[in-house]
């Protein structure tokens, strides 16, 4: 059973920064992709960003592009994200997701079966 907790949220202004982390139990973190949601209020969760377990391969949402960096430690058991230049459209909760498959990334919601309890980020103007 894939266990996940995130860490890392808070409440930043507009153009800071933050790294959430996603500590990864019951499974090796080499045998999942890790993925990266947001839930914005009133919004359908949206996909930020993925990286494969095999090869590391990462894909990032339109949200995502150029401002976020996704990364895994698998000898910590560990997932990253890294987000820059944070906008107030960036408020919402933050979640880390496996996938049922386990290896295989994808961008759909559903296809995620293990989810952390998520960590909310909040930007302010």
């Amino acid at each position: 059973q894939v266990q996940l907790v995130e860490s890392g949220g808070g409440s930043v202004q507009t153009g800071g920064s933050l790294k959430l982390s996603c500590a990864i139990s019951g499974v090796p973190a080499s045998s999942v992709c890790i993925a990266w949601f947001r839930q914005a209020p009133g919004k359908e969760r949206e996909v930020l960003a993925t990286i494969n377990a095999l090869n590391g391969r990462t894909y990032f949402g339109d949200s995502g592009k150029g401002r976020f960096t996704i990364s895994r430690d698998n000898a910590k058991g560990m997932g990253y994200l890294q987000m820059n230049n944070l906008k107030p459209k960036d408020t919402g909760m933050y979640y880390c997701a496996a996938p049922t498959s386990g290896l295989v990334c994808t961008r759909r919601p559903d296809d995620y079966r293990y989810w952390g309890q998520g960590t909310q980020v909040t930007v302010s103007s």
